[in-house]
């Protein structure tokens, strides 16, 4: 059941936080923001209220009280503001957080923060070393295993062209087309926990699109390739970001497999956000994936 078949916006905000905060003084109550997975509420402009949309219960309670064990976890090592709990309703889906000050970089202008990529991916390259050094067996009862053969990841991207392929430029459809029909690079030989989703979406600055102000939606956390944010870091940032992450995450020389595995998976991913954008009307995705086309696709 979704959020809206479970209460109407934020009425049921009110409503959970009547139970879960008792004597707390309720303000205003308004919409933050809908993903593919969660919609939020901003309250009295201080706390986020997020409402998972997994309809089925048993499994939307066990994804909220793992994002909250995640959430407490993260924090004690991230070199970045995360989202704290400060009380969660796993029945309902919910999770409750004060609010991680900024705006995601793809709701700011990108003029506003391209000037800052290279320092950008800096921090998120210290924020993937830190998070990716949480050893794998303290999380591995806590998150699933996050991976696919790298064939299907290949499948995938070729079923999400075959979605998008009028709105992408005709220029790119040969260097695409090459991508799809070559084999993937080998399987990681190790996996970390990580965020598993970081993509700029997820990515907070201030309005002028820096300093970076926190790093949200862990929903997603799972034991997966180290590569695969990596890869959404190259895939929205670029090459040079990608270069500058390096930086910070590695203590030597950068793997030359870890690199073609990140950017495979950047090249798979820029598709499915495409289609989620034109899917949902969501500017943003649709104008970063297109962005993005250049450096990932070099037309032949």
């Amino acid at each position: 059941m979704s959020p809206a078949e479970r209460g109407t916006g934020s009425a049921l905000v009110t409503d959970i936080l009547a139970r879960h905060l008792p004597g707390t003084a309720i303000g205003e109550v308004v919409p933050l923001g809908e993903g593919m997975e969660n919609v939020a509420f901003l309250v009295d402009g201080e706390l986020v209220v997020r409402l998972r949309k997994e309809p089925d219960p048993e499994r939307r309670a066990v994804l909220v009280g793992t994002e909250a064990h995640v959430l407490a976890t993260v924090a004690a090592v991230s070199p970045l503001p995360v989202p704290v709990p400060v009380f969660s309703a796993p029945e309902l889906g919910c999770l409750a957080y004060r609010a991680v000050p900024g705006t995601p970089l793809l709701a700011l202008p990108r003029p506003r923060w391209e000037p800052h990529t290279s320092r950008i991916a800096e921090l998120l390259g210290g924020l993937h070393a830190a998070v990716h050094g949480i050893p794998v067996d303290r999380m591995a009862d806590t998150v699933p295993c996050d991976v696919e053969p790298l064939p299907g990841w290949l499948e995938d991207a070729a079923g999400d062209f075959a979605c998008v392929s009028t709105t992408v430029p005709r220029l790119f459809h040969r260097s695409v087309e090459a991508f799809l029909g070559a084999s993937p690079p080998a399987e990681p030989d190790h996996l970390v926990f990580a965020h598993n989703d970081l993509g700029i979406e997820h990515v907070l600055a201030a309005a002028d699109g820096y300093p970076v102000t926190g790093v949200i939606d862990w929903g997603d956390a799972a034991i997966t390739d180290p590569a695969y944010d990596l890869g959404l870091l190259y895939r929205d940032l670029g090459p040079a970001a990608l270069d500058s992450a390096l930086g910070e995450y590695h203590t030597g020389p950068p793997d030359p497999a870890l690199i073609e595995r990140a950017v495979f998976y950047a090249r798979c991913g820029v598709f499915e956000d495409l289609a989620h954008g034109l899917r949902t009307g969501t500017p943003g995705y649709v104008d970063k994936s297109l962005t993005a086309l250049p450096w990932l696709f070099p037309a032949t």
